[in-house]
């Protein structure tokens, strides 16, 4: 296996997957609206100099992705002025179980790393145990827990 940035080429796959993202996610997210939605854009991610889109290929196949993007902190009293946000975790089912997920998230760090930035986050719903457990081993922890009321 090896890791690449993405490219426009490899967009197709790549919108295939945010579906994949959106499917794995509907059990955790009644509010989602039915039908295709699309959380991420992709071109503008692949062309940022602030961001970076990174794929794993097996035998010329991509089988995984994810990206990290600098932000800005929106907080004025957080001891960082920004952070790198992780997201578009994804690995399709067949090679799931493999560490492919490891090795992207150890990816993207570096990537933060590389370009001085100390504070890295990501998003996962609470009741994504086999998520949780997964970030948890690359080493974060959780921090805030946003809670919602239906009425």
């Amino acid at each position: 296996m090896i890791t690449r940035e993405a490219t426009e080429q490899d967009l197709d796959i790549l919108l295939e997957f945010e579906q994949g993202v959106v499917t794995a996610e509907r059990p955790f997210n009644s509010t989602l609206i039915e039908g295709e939605i699309h959380y991420y854009d992709l071109n503008s991610l692949m062309r940022s100099p602030d961001a970076t889109v990174i794929v794993a290929e097996e035998n010329n196949e991509i089988i995984a992705s994810g990206y990290a993007l600098i932000k800005k902190s929106e907080k004025y009293y957080y001891q960082f002025e920004q952070y790198s946000y992780l997201g578009f975790m994804y690995v399709k089912p067949e090679h799931r179980g493999k560490g492919i997920n490891k090795v992207i998230t150890d990816e993207l760090i570096a990537w933060s790393k590389s370009r001085g930035i100390t504070e890295i986050r990501l998003e996962v719903y609470a009741q994504n145990e086999s998520a949780i457990k997964a970030y948890e081993k690359a080493g974060f922890e959780p921090h805030i827990l946003l809670m919602r009321l239906k009425s």
